[in-house]
């Protein structure tokens, strides 16, 4: 069973990530400061998941590298996606594509390739992992 540390304070998004954990069967446990991330994180932990427009989220991304991080935002605010994959989250997702591919991030397969012609902004495909090809 796959331990989730999550930041996600909005609740209409906290109540979708815990109703998809639960079916999945994973552990999740939630923070509620971004100052609280990398104490959450066990040897347990697969998966850490961040909503990236929360306070101090990009100064705690650093800590987390050892584990697999997904952060999530608005698919307009490119300068927090993209400071988001220069901090080091590993999978840097507009908020839609996060959403419509969240059972697939916690059971693991994340790999899959994000639809075709779902754009963020030009030449981005919304839901493609913007960390890739580092």
């Amino acid at each position: 069973m796959p331990d989730v540390v999550a930041l996600v304070p909005d609740l209409m998004d906290r109540s979708k990530v815990e109703a998809v954990a639960r079916a999945a069967g994973a552990t999740l446990i939630e923070v509620a400061e971004s100052s609280d991330l990398a104490g959450a994180v066990s040897d347990h932990t697969d998966l850490v998941i961040v909503d990236l427009s929360r306070p101090g989220v990009l100064d705690a991304l650093p800590d987390l590298a050892h584990v697999r991080t997904v952060g999530y935002a608005s698919h307009v605010n490119r300068a927090l996606l993209q400071g988001a994959q220069e901090a080091g989250c590993r999978e840097v997702l507009a908020r839609s594509a996060f959403f419509r591919r969240l059972t697939d991030l916690l059971v693991g397969r994340s790999e899959a390739p994000a639809p075709p012609g779902e754009g963020i902004d030009e030449g981005i495909p919304d839901g493609e992992n913007l960390a890739a090809g580092r």
